[in-house]
């Protein structure tokens, strides 16, 4: 008896083994490609054609693409506006007056230097990289180091990315300016930008048709809903959801405590453009928005050596997700 319900011990085990997706990545030259069971979830670009890295196309998991293919891929029909938003990447303006978010085709640059991958069969893969801010003079200001998981399979209809980033300055002294143009960011595709009567999705609302306009809403953990509820304020999290090939998905950008200037300010654009800045506290202060009289500059400085860490979460998710489940996932990933 006591060897049949050790069999079945075993092959219960061996099931959830066999079951969990199988991250995997396959390195060339200027990418890396990131699969999931053998499906293209995501690449990371860092060829010399770009002035900063980044992930494009991201994936749902019946791959569906979430970001804007412009200006890696030129897609009839699509926007055309701000060619430096490639993808989701990470960058920042006005570092030592260095503007490394609206730097595409220009001397100024954040290189890749080097990257190492593990794969794995249990739902989740790791890769790190280093590169350096390099301004126009190839003077090395920064040292970037990313810890970056990849997640599948543990809450269904999601695929994650939790984010480890640490900037070390290499000069001896390195300033950032507040600023909007920042920081960790996703260009998400045309179809999940917001209409212009804000609606998009959310629950409880019969789903609007199929539009190339938009479809996206965006909400925070503040309670807050639409680009222009969530822009220039704090929040621990902001998701968008919209309509696509019939089926609702979404990204949601999750805030961790022990990140740099936590709860982040947001700069969320109905055009699509999606990202948490927690360096531009002065300048979402000052503006009409909020025109506060006396605004509180971050101006975070670095000193040789010193450094500064940023950590966030990306989660791309299929099927209506209400405030209630993405505070959820939230909760999980603070602690």
């Amino acid at each position: 008896m006591k060897f049949i319900f050790n069999v079945i011990v075993f092959m219960i085990g061996f099931v959830d083994v066999q079951a969990a997706p199988a991250i995997n990545f396959v390195e060339t030259s200027n990418s890396i490609d990131i699969t999931i069971d053998g499906s293209p979830f995501t690449s990371y670009l860092f060829g010399d054609g770009l002035s900063k890295p980044c992930f494009a196309p991201v994936r749902s998991p019946s791959g569906i693409v979430m970001t804007r293919r412009y200006p890696l891929t030129e897609i009839p029909g699509g926007s055309y506006d701000h060619f430096h938003h490639t993808g989701l990447f990470f960058a920042v303006d006005y570092v030592n007056g260095v503007q490394f978010w609206n730097n595409q085709g220009v001397a100024y640059r954040i290189k890749h230097l080097e990257s190492r991958t593990e794969s794995g069969r249990d739902g989740s893969g790791s890769m790190l990289t280093r590169s350096q801010w390099i301004d126009e003079s190839d003077l090395a200001l920064l040292e970037e180091k990313r810890e970056m998981t990849f997640i599948a399979g543990k809450h269904e209809g999601e695929y994650a990315i939790d984010f480890s980033i640490d900037l070390t300055a290499l000069v001896d002294q390195v300033v950032f300016e507040d600023t909007e143009e920042g920081m960790f960011a996703i260009r998400l595709t045309d179809w999940l930008r917001e209409p212009e009567d804000g609606q998009g999705v959310r629950p409880g609302k019969k789903l609007p048709e199929e539009s190339i306009a938009g479809t996206g809403r965006y909400f925070s953990s503040n309670g807050d809903e639409t680009a222009d509820g969530v822009w220039g304020k704090r929040a621990s999290w902001v998701a968008i959801q919209g309509i696509r090939h019939g089926k609702v998905v979404g990204v949601a950008i999750l805030n961790h405590p022990e990140s740099l200037n936590y709860p982040t300010y947001w700069h969320a654009r109905d055009y699509g453009l999606f990202t948490a800045n927690p360096l531009g506290q002065g300048d979402f202060q000052r503006q009409d928005d909020f025109k506060k009289n006396d605004p509180l500059y971050l101006r975070l400085k670095l000193r040789k050596g010193e450094s500064s860490h940023f950590r966030f979460k990306v989660i791309v998710f299929e099927g209506i997700r209400t405030q209630e489940q993405v505070e959820m996932r939230f909760k999980e990933f603070a602690q």
